[in-house]
C-alpha cells in the first residue's frame, strides 16, 4: 500500500485518487439564472442530501485546476440565490455530458443538450422535464473552502417543491430504486448505472460540441434515436464533408443498401448501431449520406 501526504503531489493526481475513491457518486444536475435572467446548465458529482428536517441538499461547484476560475453556475448563485437540482437517470446520461461542455457565458445548455425547460413554482431557473425527480431550491449559504484552483465551493440549497414523476412509484407512493434508474460518477470516464453496473460516457470536448440545436428537425423528431443518441451527435466538433460521406458511403454495402431503400427509420436504426459501438463520426455519416 502506497501512503501519499496530499500536499506532496499536484492538484490534478490529488483529484483523480479523490474521484477514484469516493465513488459512484450522485449527479447535481443544477438549472440556475443569472441577475439578467441567463439560464445556465451544469451537471455537478460533489453532491448529496444532507439533512431531512430541513430538507438540505449541498453540492460544490469547484474552482477550475487547470486556471483557478469559476464556473458559471457558481457565479449565478452568488447572485440569484435560487437552483433547481435535477436528478439524472440513464435516459438522459448523454444529454447531461453534452451539457458540461464549457460553452462560453449566456449560451443555454438546455438548448445545446436539446434538454427541455420547464417553469418552477416558486424559484426563478427552470426544471428539466427529462429528470425523474427535480428540486426547487433556496440557497441559504455558499461556503468557499479556498482561492486555489480546485477548491470546492459548498453551495447549501433548502428544498422548498419537489417534483417526482408518478411512473417512478411502486404501489406504495415510494420511490422504485429500478425504475427512476439513477446514474452516478465514477472516476475518469466512467459512470455507474445503479441498477445495473457501470458504463462508459466520453468526456466532452475540450473544443465546443455542435450541440443538438444544430441537428436537423428529421434526426431530432427521429422514431429512432433516443435523446442519448441527440447528446452523442451533439457532441462532435464538426461535421464529416460531403466528399468524406461519399467515400464512406463507397466502400459500405450495408450503408448503400440502407439508404437505397429510402427508409428514414432504416437509416437511423444503422446510425444508431455506430452509435451504440462509440462511432460517432461514422453515424453521422451514415445520416448525412444520399443516394
Amino acid at each position: 500500500m502506497i501512503s501519499i501526504s496530499p500536499k506532496d503531489i499536484s492538484t490534478g493526481r490529488l483529484h483523480g485518487y479523490l474521484l477514484g475513491a469516493v465513488s459512484p457518486r450522485p449527479i447535481a444536475f443544477a438549472s440556475t439564472v443569472d441577475e439578467n435572467g441567463d439560464i445556465n446548465l451544469a451537471p455537478f458529482s460533489f453532491f448529496n442530501v444532507f439533512s431531512a428536517n430541513p430538507p438540505i441538499l449541498i453540492f460544490s461547484p469547484a474552482r477550475r485546476g487547470r486556471d483557478n476560475t469559476t464556473k458559471h453556475t457558481f457565479d449565478n448563485v452568488l447572485k440569484v440565490k435560487e437552483v433547481v437540482i435535477n436528478i439524472v437517470n440513464f435516459d438522459m446520461v448523454q444529454q447531461m455530458s453534452l451539457a458540461s461542455t464549457e460553452y462560453p457565458k449566456g449560451v443555454n445548455e438546455f438548448i445545446k443538450s436539446g434538454l427541455t425547460p420547464i417553469a418552477s413554482e416558486v424559484v426563478k431557473p427552470p426544471r428539466v422535464l427529462e429528470s425523474p425527480v427535480q428540486f426547487e431550491c433556496k440557497v441559504k449559504e455558499v461556503v468557499i473552502l479556498g482561492k486555489e484552483g480546485g477548491a470546492g465551493n459548498l453551495v447549501i440549497c433548502e428544498v422548498l417543491r419537489i417534483h417526482i414523476k408518478e411512473e417512478i412509484l411502486d404501489k406504495n407512493g415510494v420511490i422504485d430504486q429500478h425504475k427512476i434508474d439513477t446514474v452516478a460518477r465514477m472516476g475518469g470516464n466512467w459512470y455507474s448505472r445503479s441498477n445495473m453496473g457501470m458504463f462508459e460516457v466520453p468526456k466532452p470536448l475540450s473544443t465546443l460540441g455542435i450541440g443538438v440545436d444544430q441537428i436537423s428537425e428529421e434526426i431530432k423528431t427521429s422514431k429512432v434515436l433516443t435523446g442519448n443518441d441527440l447528446g452523442k451527435l451533439g457532441n462532435i466538433e464538426s461535421l464529416p464533408t460531403e466528399e468524406e460521406v461519399a467515400v464512406f458511403v463507397s466502400k459500405n454495402m450495408e450503408v448503400r443498401k440502407t439508404i437505397s431503400t429510402f427508409e428514414i427509420e432504416k437509416k437511423h436504426t444503422l446510425a444508431q448501431k455506430y452509435l451504440t459501438n462509440g462511432d460517432v463520426l461514422s453515424a453521422w455519416k451514415v445520416l448525412l449520406a444520399k443516394i
